[in-house]
């Protein structure tokens, strides 16, 4: 256990073969996993994945096809009122700041990208709302560029639970989970541990007695189970 990450008592960090043997079971259980925001091109996937911040994605997919309709291109987000973008997303946690970073980061889009959104991390960064998993989760999703992993809730909650990284930072849980999974599937095991949490590894009271990795994971922090 590295004492200067895992400042919690009792954590067990499990070892890389032991963690590579529980996302292969896990990986294996939930391949056909994608991502749960619904687009069809690169600038709906990055207001989709600003509005997704700390709102569930079932609100985000239900508001977003009006929202889409009526706002086509990033010139027309550019052009909107802080006022009228927000009747179509009054429904997501901090709206007003959403409508805000929506708005300008269209502004950015135009003025230096010719209204496309970019391809780099570096330019993602640079865009207001939009930080390391929102970026990870455009180029994946949008691109099919693999930089990194796109570290949510449920990664930072399970990576913790199962003994893959100690430490409860978006950051170092990537670079944890970078050395555990081959490249080629930095793409999806976030959604693989989210539908493991949905599905069995609960926030609260989780289905241990029935969990693919009952004999890997440690159950770090799990009080209550089932």
């Amino acid at each position: 256990m590295d004492a200067k990450a895992r400042g919690t008592k009792n954590f067990i960090l499990l070892s890389p073969d032991r963690a590579r043997m529980a996302l292969y079971a896990l990986e294996n259980k939930y391949h056909d996993q994608k991502y749960y925001l619904n687009f069809s091109n690169p600038l709906e996937l990055l207001v989709a994945a600003i509005l997704s911040a700390q709102t569930k994605d079932t609100v985000v997919n239900a508001l977003t096809p009006p929202l889409f309709k009526r706002y086509p291109n990033a010139n027309s987000y550019a052009d909107a009122k802080e006022s009228d973008l927000l009747r179509y997303i009054n429904k997501v946690s901090f709206a007003g700041n959403k409508a805000k970073h929506i708005i300008d980061t269209c502004k950015i889009l135009i003025e230096r990208h010719n209204g496309n959104v970019p391809k780099t991390m570096d330019e993602l960064l640079k865009l207001p709302g939009v930080g390391r998993k929102t970026a990870n989760t455009i180029l994946i999703n949008a691109y099919n560029i693999i930089e990194g992993i796109p570290v949510d809730t449920w990664v930072i909650k399970l990576s913790y639970r199962i003994g893959l990284s100690g430490s409860k930072r978006p950051d170092d849980i990537e670079k944890d989970l970078m050395k555990l999974v081959e490249k080629p599937n930095w793409k999806n095991i976030a959604y693989i541990l989210k539908a493991h949490g949905h599905d069995t590894c609960h926030s609260t009271s989780p289905l241990c007695s029935t969990c693919t990795i009952k004999d890997i994971c440690p159950k770090n922090g799990v009080v209550n189970s089932k």
